[in-house]
């Protein structure tokens, strides 16, 4: 009997055991950190990087595959019927605001990472008169070219510098060694004649960033607005962000204006409805997001957001195809937030919607007036006197108005990365737009000028027959105010 129940006892012990051990055995491990690996110094090409890191290059090599459609209502980009959206028929007030230069000729939408040089390619070759110098973001080449080349990277044609980068690689875009160091992984900054320029004169000390703000800062080095100077043959000789004067965490737009306003040689180019010489800003999402916002101020990082952690086989990988979290279905969101997919969505889209009526206002406003402008140029060459002291006020609110329009239009998030300050920006704009439309009126009207009170804008004449590709102002691609509140103007 006694050795009967030392054998139940055994039996028992081992189905215990085996309860305990079977499940776990089945079950997939716990997610494993990528182990680091030293590349050697100097290597560009992502191809090595990606022997090392081959969950992370294959989520890379995405960014150069269409995007979800359908699921991003204004940043449609790049999807599976190849269609390039025309941010110009998309926003018509554009057009006027940008004929003159390449950006009135062909503005498009973004897409993905690997295919930023070969949209550079393939655009109206009248984008490509900058020079060498609009390789800077495109292309982890540019950092020894500029290098090497000092300022003849940033004047010599485009052609040419890209004529020096390696044929394999030439079409390359943004690549692991942009944003990480080759011995560790750790971020960094690769861009130190832009980004690191920038941040010093802010007396921002580099070493102190935390991994957390390296996050954003290495996003920092492209998706910013900059400035490129010019000598007097209008050639590029330099690139610099206008953040002199600012503060980390407070990038705000007023300066970014005054530094813009500060030197002539920051007008890169000549306005043909107002025949103003003018600056330009691109892409602000790091200085919208920066400022202020809900998710800055709660420690959010840009990676955090459009490349969330994910899970490939036993590891965890950041997702290195980047993208608005709109296209993945909010996964990156659902980090924090407790509440539903299609919840935060309509959150995200709500924010959106109220932006883009906004900014189609605040950019017809500045149209309207660039048109006034336009006629008071005729007047004035036809011998009538336009007062002096209205008109010049006049200009200056005009262009503090097209800054700030220009400023959200030109952002990429449609408002979300800080929906306070893209409101108030936009509504400074149609504030001050308004102003200078009256300073401007009145002063027409001393001259014996009759202005209709709805001026026509000339969409057509300015989108129709661009540049050498001969681009016809499609319709259907136009967004009209959401809110319906545009109407009533």
């Amino acid at each position: 009997m006694a050795k009967r129940k030392r054998n139940l006892f055994i039996v028992g012990v081992a189905l215990a055991l085996a309860y305990l051990i079977i499940p776990y055995g089945c079950a997939p491990g716990k997610p494993e950190m990528v182990k680091t690996v030293t590349i050697p110094d100097g290597e560009i090409d992502p191809e090595l990087w990606g022997k090392a890191y081959p969950e992370e290059f294959e989520s890379w090599k995405k960014t150069n595959e269409p995007e979800p459609a359908g699921k991003s209502k204004y940043k449609r980009g790049f999807d599976a019927d190849h269609l390039t959206y025309d941010k110009l028929a998309q926003y018509p007030y554009m057009a006027v605001l940008f004929n003159g230069w390449g950006f009135g000729v062909e503005y498009n939408e973004p897409k993905g990472h690997a295919r930023m040089v070969r949209d550079q390619i393939e655009i109206d070759s009248s984008r490509l008169k900058a020079g060498g110098v609009c390789l800077s973001c495109k292309s982890p080449y540019s950092v020894p070219l500029q290098k090497q080349l000092g300022e003849d990277y940033y004047k010599k044609p485009y052609k040419e510098i890209l004529g020096m980068i390696p044929e394999k690689n030439r079409e390359l875009g943004v690549a692991c060694i942009d944003c990480h160091d080759n011995k560790d992984m750790g971020l960094k900054i690769s861009r130190g004649y832009t980004l690191g320029a920038a941040l010093d004169s802010m007396k921002v000390d580099q070493s102190k960033l935390t991994r957390q703000e390296k996050r954003s800062a290495v996003c920092a080095q492209c998706h910013v607005t900059y400035n490129i100077p010019k000598n007097k043959d209008m050639q590029s000789v330099g690139l610099f962000f206008p953040w002199q004067g600012s503060k980390w965490g407070a990038i705000t737009i007023e300066n970014i204006i005054k530094v813009i306003r500060s030197d002539d040689s920051y007008r890169e180019w000549k306005q043909n409805v107002t025949g103003f010489k003018m600056g330009f800003i691109r892409h602000p999402e790091f200085e919208l997001f920066s400022n202020n916002s809900v998710h800055w101020k709660a420690g959010a990082a840009c990676a955090d957001c459009h490349m969330p952690y994910t899970k490939v086989g036993v590891k965890k990988i950041s997702d290195h195809r980047i993208m608005s979290p709109l296209k993945n279905d909010m996964k990156a969101c659902m980090q924090c937030h407790t509440e539903t997919a299609a919840w935060l969505k309509e959150q995200v889209v709500a924010i959106q919607d109220r932006t883009v009526s906004l900014q189609i206002r605040a950019g017809n406003a500045t149209a309207t007036l660039a048109k006034l402008f336009e006629t008071a140029h005729k007047a004035q060459a036809e011998g009538k006197v336009i007062d002096k002291a209205l008109y010049d006020k006049a200009r200056d609110y005009y262009e503090e108005a097209f800054y700030r329009s220009l400023f959200i239009g030109a952002e990429n998030s449609v408002g979300f990365h800080n929906p306070t300050e893209a409101m108030r920006v936009q509504g400074d704009s149609i504030a001050i737009a308004s102003k200078a439309e009256g300073y401007l009126r009145q002063a027409l009207a001393k001259a014996g000028v009759d202005v209709p009170l709805k001026v026509d804008l000339e969409i057509g004449k300015y989108l129709d027959n661009r540049g050498e590709k001969k681009i016809k102002w499609d319709k259907t691609l136009e967004f009209k105010d959401p809110t319906g509140v545009q109407d009533m103007f």
